[in-house]
């Protein structure tokens, strides 16, 4: 029996995504070749780069905005990088809310002058700052949708009329929200997407060419735009899983479906941790993530008894990061409603035999 999988990341993937990449690997298209094997430049994975794209653009509602598509390689950590050497200028605002932000505000900073416009860290990123005031001089917004390690999400975006940046790295396409707003949306496939290996970036062609600085072509997101995103040979494998799991959530009904299932899983972890009174949540509960549920025993004696009945219930992967402990359940898009039940009659269990 397959195990219930709450690794925060790569992620699980759907059942029939994994048997047809699995086939592709030994036969792609019939064709009697390896998906390994094949030229990235072949008509057959062409077609496959240009289906991913454009049902990035599709699923997000953003199509015809002047948006261009963009797998890449290096995950968030290079976006970090990419972002502030194509667009920072003279100056850029960051909003602090988990490990990744502060990463990526590291990154910036060596590019101009930044603007922390508010930081949690100082209560370890249990909560999303709010009521903040973004320069308007500011050449770009940046900020972080979720954070895996803390178990936080941010539920309505600041409006600021500049550039807007978004790392959605792990809750990219799992809740309607207006991404026309957004002018930089990257995240690392591994997450809720699709294998490690590709890096999404949906990003408008208008916002580049600001910064008078000379950026290396690896870096330089219009010389990737220019190449359909094939400057450099591209991971196949990851971006043929990517658009099998794209093509997947489409045919489930989209975005506008996965998130009513992803509200109904949160809400049952999220009710579990708060009745029980073995357990407790680490995020503030209006700021909590709907795709990772971070909380810990309430009686550390219990620990060792807890992760046998995990085990025994085939769940894998509920550990919390090192920065926060205890244990966190992450909840992506192809994780089915009945692992979490799973999970949370463990929990009750655990409160029957201890009571």
């Amino acid at each position: 029996m397959k195990k219930h999988n709450f690794s925060a990341g790569p992620c699980i993937l759907p059942k029939e995504v994994l048997q047809k990449a699995s086939e592709a690997v030994i036969n792609f298209n019939n064709d009697n070749l390896s998906l390994l094997e094949i030229s990235h430049r072949s008509k057959p994975f062409v077609a496959v780069m240009e289906k991913a794209r454009s049902l990035v653009l599709e699923l997000l509602n953003i199509e015809n905005k002047g948006y261009k598509v963009l797998f890449l390689q290096g995950g968030a950590s290079t976006q970090f990088l990419m972002t502030a050497y194509n667009l920072l200028h003279k100056k850029a605002a960051y909003l602090n809310t988990g490990t990744w932000a502060d990463k990526a505000i590291k990154e910036a900073k060596l590019f101009g002058d930044l603007v922390e416009v508010a930081s949690s860290k100082e209560d370890n990123f249990t909560y999303i700052p709010k009521g903040y005031q973004i320069p308007k001089d500011a050449d770009y917004f940046h900020c972080t949708s979720n954070n895996t390690i803390f178990g936080t999400q941010i539920k309505e975006f600041p409006e600021f009329d500049g550039v807007n940046v978004c790392d959605m790295s792990s809750d990219i396409f799992s809740r309607q929200l207006d991404f026309s707003k957004f002018d930089l949306i990257y995240a690392g496939a591994q997450k809720n997407m699709g294998p490690a290996g590709t890096t999404l970036i949906v990003i408008k062609e208008e916002i580049l060419g600001k910064v008078e600085r000379v950026i290396p072509s690896m870096l330089n997101y219009q010389i990737h735009i220019d190449k359909d995103s094939m400057f450099n040979t591209p991971s196949v494998f990851a971006i043929y899983v990517s658009m099998l799991t794209l093509e997947w959530l489409k045919d489930l009904g989209g975005i506008s479906f996965i998130e009513k299932v992803n509200n109904k899983k949160a809400e049952l972890i999220y009710t579990e941790i708060d009745r029980n009174p073995l357990f407790k949540g680490f995020a503030a509960k209006e700021d909590r993530s709907i795709m990772n549920a971070t909380f810990t025993l309430t009686d550390e004696n219990l620990k060792e008894t807890f992760e046998t009945m995990l085990l025994e219930a085939g769940i894998n992967g509920l550990n919390g990061h090192r920065s926060v402990g205890g244990y966190r359940a992450s909840m992506y898009n192809a994780l089915p409603l009945y692992s979490v039940q799973a999970l949370v009659d463990v929990m009750q269990e655990l409160e029957r035999k201890n009571k």
